[in-house]
């Protein structure tokens, strides 16, 4: 709702993983996402104990077929360690199952103190995939990430094979 804006920005410098015009860059997505289309296919996750304590952003690659991107997930600090970010994860990955998905991609830092922050999507079932050095800042790789969440290649190889 739109009323969450400020207590979601709020989750998101909590967690001290963004940058101050990362969470203004939070702001502006926030807002375009509240005064935009109902329609459109990206969507924003809460998890809610009396306010926000956990949120997700996922948004589908342009010009592919059922490549979606993880732009944010963050939960308070109080409530990390609980489980939360893991079953907020992977709602968002049956949400993406069903509307057809095929894989999930997921950028962080390559910085030492993001190291957390990747163990978490390694036990996660991803896979680092990329490395753009220096990506960020000079020192400061891009690491991506990636799941494939429904096998429509291996589908498809398989079809033609009985064909």
């Amino acid at each position: 709702m739109p009323d969450d804006k400020t207590p979601l920005i709020a989750l998101a410098e909590v967690t001290g993983l963004f940058e101050p015009n990362q969470t203004e860059e939070l702001a502006q997505m926030l807002d375009e996402y509240f005064q935009g289309d109902r329609d459109r296919p990206d969507f924003w996750s809460v998890d809610d104990k009396n306010g926000p304590v956990g949120v997700a952003y996922v948004a589908p690659e342009r010009m592919t077929e059922g490549t979606w991107n993880l732009y944010l997930i963050a939960v308070h600090p109080d409530f990390q360690r609980q489980g939360r970010g893991r079953a907020l994860l992977r709602h968002v990955e049956q949400t993406l199952v069903e509307r057809g998905a095929r894989m999930l991609l997921v950028e962080t830092s390559g910085l030492k103190s993001f190291e957390s922050v990747r163990a978490f999507y390694r036990k996660s079932g991803y896979d680092e995939e990329a490395r753009i050095r220096e990506f960020y800042t000079a020192g400061e790789d891009k690491i991506v990430f990636r799941k494939v969440l429904a096998d429509g290649v291996q589908s498809e190889n398989e079809d033609s094979q009985k064909g």
